[in-house]
Formats: structure tokens, C-alpha cells, sequence
């Protein structure tokens, strides 16, 4: 059972910092998917929903692909915590990963993400619980609060996410391990960009046909509308419910008089006539459809009710060259002689 619990990360008063200063970089090249946004989007989203807390304990797994220093983040997976919402369930973190292991394999545990303003001691102490599954994990923060950014080199995009990597920091003789951020890039494919734009245009709302025909519904039932209108005034001026008023009268009539007459002998003879053309050749259609699976039936019923002898010696016949003759042939023609 995935458990949530307020996050007091974001509230530790650290001595020193554990991300190193903006000079220092990291050598990763990271590639990010759109999934995977969407993905720890959605789970913030939800626990503050469930919770009612404006910042509830997100965690989560990253999987992706890892060749050298080049990372890929294709999905993730929400984890849980222990009864006292400070400790990782490790064993459900093996049974999910096995679970998308086996639907996706080629895909590895290359991290996990969570939620805050900014990495703090606690999230050192949480990295370190993934090393037994990753020799180097990220993390991938997200950070509501984060202004849109956009780094020198123009490789991070405007997202309130930030990538972090483990590192050792050698200070006053002693080490420590801290985080230094990594620049990403946003990496969409052909199969993520039509998903994307389908969520962003509503999800049901989605495809051009659906739209089309919606907007066909919307022009019928406001031109059904407007000649209701029209058909109630002439009723009741018929009634002598509503004053006559001859522009209106006149305009109703030049609008039905522009109107094409679908009801005159000529037009019902030419679309019958259509009619049946398409009738006829849809007939046509299926009936030789029909003729052909017929005619293969046929041919699997001969085939299995020859005889052995009738059916391999016509194979030979076949196979024979052109000049040679047939070794009973051969026979028959030296007792004649």
C-alpha cells in the first residue's frame, strides 16, 4: 500500500549545504522524457489531493538506460514507505522493479525523485539507501516554487525540475557526500509527442474526427434551433397570436424558395439510380470474394481425397525436365518390343 506522509525535509537547518556551488558541474548527459514529467506531475498532484497537505512526501523510482556518463530517464514508478513514513520499503522497490523488468527489459533502476525546494541532509541519507540497486543514482527533483530558468548553454529547459548526481566533497580533512546538478534535455519521440498533445488537448476530446463531428452536431442542433423559431412565428401569426409582419413573412419565403427542391421526380430517379450502382457493385464485391474462398475449399477437398499415388505422381510429372520420360513408360514400351 503506497502511505504518504507530510514532508519535513524542506524544514532542516543544515550547517553547510549539500548541493555545490553552480561552477562545479557534472559531466552527465542527461536525457529526459516527457513521461516521466508527467508522471511525478501527477503523483504530487494526487497526494495533495488525498492528504489535504499543500506538500506531501512524494517518492518515487527512476527507470531508464545508462552507456558512460549519458543517462536516459524513460519512466518511473511511485515507491512506498515503512509504517513510520520516514524509512523506503525496500522489498515492495524489488517486487516493481522485477514487475517492469519483465514488461520492459531493457530499462534499469538509474535513480529515484521526490519533491522540495531544495535538496537537503535528509535526501543525502535517502540517496544512500539506493546505492545497493544503482552504483550511481540521480535524483530528480522537482521544485514547484522554481522560477522558469534557462541555463547558458541552453541545454535545461524552462521545467521545474532539476537533476542532481552524488559526488564526494573533501573539505578540513573529512569528506562528505553532497550533490551536484547536472544539466538535462527534454528528449520527446515521434509516439510521446502525439500522447503529449493528446493530453494537453483534454485526452477525450482528442482526435480530429471527434472534433469534426462535434462541430457538425453544434452547426445541425443551432440550425434545428433557429427554424424552430421560424416554424413557431409562422404558427402563430397563422393563429393570429403575433402581429403580421410582411418583411419577416417575405424573407421566410425567399429562404424557402432558395432552398433545393430534393423532392421532384428527376432528382428521386438519378438518386435511385446511384443508389443501386453502389448496391450492385458492393454485391459484386461480395460475391467474388464468396467465389474465391469457394474455389480454394475446393481445391483443399481434391487435394486431400486423391489418392497418395495420384497426388505425388503428379508432383513428379511436374518436376520432370522437358524430353525425359516416365520410367513406366520406359517399361511398357520394351515388353511391346
Amino acid at each position: 500500500m503506497i502511505t504518504s506522509v507530510n514532508s519535513t525535509m524542506d524544514t532542516d537547518v543544515d550547517e553547510l549545504p549539500v548541493v555545490l556551488p553552480s561552477t562545479t558541474t557534472s559531466g552527465l548527459s542527461i536525457s529526459l522524457h516527457p513521461l516521466p514529467i508527467l508522471n511525478v506531475s501527477e503523483h504530487l498532484t494526487r497526494l495533495k489531493l488525498q492528504t489535504n497537505s499543500p506538500s506531501p512526501f512524494v517518492l518515487g523510482a527512476l527507470l531508464g538506460q545508462q552507456t558512460g556518463r549519458e543517462v536516459e530517464i524513460v519512466n518511473t514508478f511511485e515507491l512506498a514507505v515503512e509504517g513510520d513514513g520516514q524509512s523506503i520499503d525496500h522489498g515492495f522497490l524489488v517486487t516493481r522493479r522485477d514487475q517492469y523488468k519483465q514488461v520492459f527489459p531493457s530499462l534499469e533502476f538509474i535513480g529515484w525523485y521526490t519533491v522540495a525546494p531544495q535538496p537537503t541532509a535528509r535526501h543525502i541519507a535517502l540517496h544512500s539507501e539506493f546505492t545497493g540497486y544503482c552504483s550511481t543514482p540521480l535524483l530528480l527533483l522537482l521544485q514547484p516554487g522554481l522560477k522558469a530558468q534557462n541555463s547558458a548553454d541552453g541545454t535545461t529547459s524552462d521545467l521545474p525540475f532539476k537533476a542532481y548526481e552524488a559526488t564526494v566533497e573533501l573539505r578540513e580533512r573529512s569528506s562528505r557526500s553532497v550533490f551536484v546538478e547536472a544539466n538535462y534535455k527534454v528528449e520527446t519521440g515521434e509516439a510521446e509527442r502525439i500522447a503529449v498533445d493528446w493530453t494537453a488537448r483534454g485526452g477525450g476530446s482528442g482526435t480530429s474526427l471527434e472534433s469534426h463531428l462535434q462541430t457538425q452536431r453544434a452547426a445541425v442542433k443551432m440550425l434545428y434551433d433557429r427554424i424552430l423559431v421560424l416554424v413557431q412565428y409562422v404558427t402563430d401569426v397563422i393563429a393570429e397570436k403575433s402581429p403580421v409582419d410582411n418583411d419577416i413573412l417575405r424573407s421566410i419565403s425567399a429562404l424557402v424558395a432558395s432552398l433545393p427542391a430534393t423532392e421532384n421526380k428527376t432528382f428521386r430517379q438519378e438518386f435511385n439510380t446511384e443508389y443501386e450502382d453502389v448496391q450492385l457493385t458492393a454485391f459484386l464485391s461480395s460475391l467474388t470474394k464468396s467465389t474465391n474462398i469457394l474455389n480454394e475449399i475446393v481445391n483443399k477437398h481434391l487435394f486431400m481425397t486423391a489418392s497418395r499415388e495420384d497426388r505425388y505422381g503428379a508432383s513428379r510429372r511436374r518436376m520432370m525436365p522437358m524430353g525425359a520420360r516416365h520410367p513406366a513408360f520406359d517399361s511398357n514400351w520394351d515388353r511391346m518390343a
